[in-house]
């Protein structure tokens, strides 16, 4: 039986961890756990800590690192069997030493992408609010300008996504990313990928991990929406 390959996937708004890490869900059997998905169904169930982060994210504030670890953990923790890719988690260095006590990771990728190419992702970026999927007029836009594929429903563009709040959320994004980097360099797991391109950095991601996972795990490869 292969070993169990655990990873997680970090970058700033707009650096492409989402589109990345389906490929690596599709490439090499690992499950696609996005805490972003994570937080949208429990808002939808409302579960207790999914009522909770509601009350913060309708403020504009971030979800406190008790309730993240409070949603995420515990699901985890029912992944034993599962190869898995994280996305969105963690992001401070509470939540990394939270995410330690459950599980040893193999793997942490890091995405540094130059300010302007986010800014210019983000300026194209249209959200649908209810799901989280995400549009971009330049290389993935709606069938139907201004609404979603499956649902019809209208996009939005956040607020956080105009230039003038860009640079706030990519310097708190540096803030904090910062001393969880520092922690999973210093455990010799960390690899950082830079680039202005998903296309041109996707070919190194690959073949890193075609180090680390010689053969393809036999699981379901499909994105997992946590329940």
């Amino acid at each position: 039986m292969a070993k169990l390959f655990r990873a997680v996937i970090m970058g700033p708004p707009g650096s492409g961890k989402g589109t990345i890490s389906e490929r690596i869900a599709q490439s090499f059997g690992l499950k696609h756990l996005s805490s972003g998905d994570f937080l949208r169904e429990n808002i939808a169930a409302n579960t207790e800590a999914g009522v909770l982060a509601k009350t913060y994210i309708e403020r504009g504030l971030m979800v406190p690192d008790n309730v993240m670890t409070r949603l995420l953990l515990p699901r985890l923790e029912e992944m034993t069997r599962h190869s898995w890719l994280m996305d969105g988690f963690p992001c401070t260095l509470a939540q990394a030493k939270a995410l330690n006590s459950t599980c040893d990771l193999d793997l942490v990728i890091s995405l540094n992408i130059p300010y302007e190419t986010l800014k210019d992702r983000l300026s194209d970026r249209w959200i649908h609010p209810a799901s989280g999927r995400v549009y971009n007029r330049g290389f993935n836009p709606p069938r139907v300008q201004g609404r979603d594929d499956l649902s019809g429903e209208p996009l939005i563009q956040h607020d956080n996504d105009q230039p003038e709040a860009l640079v706030a959320r990519l310097r708190h994004y540096k803030d904090v990313a910062k001393p969880v980097i520092d922690l999973y360099k210093s455990k010799g797991i960390l690899h950082t990928f830079s680039g202005t391109e998903t296309d041109r950095i996707w070919p190194y991601i690959n073949s890193l991990l075609s180090t680390k996972i010689p053969s393809r795990p036999e699981t379901d490869t499909q994105h997992i929406p946590m329940p």
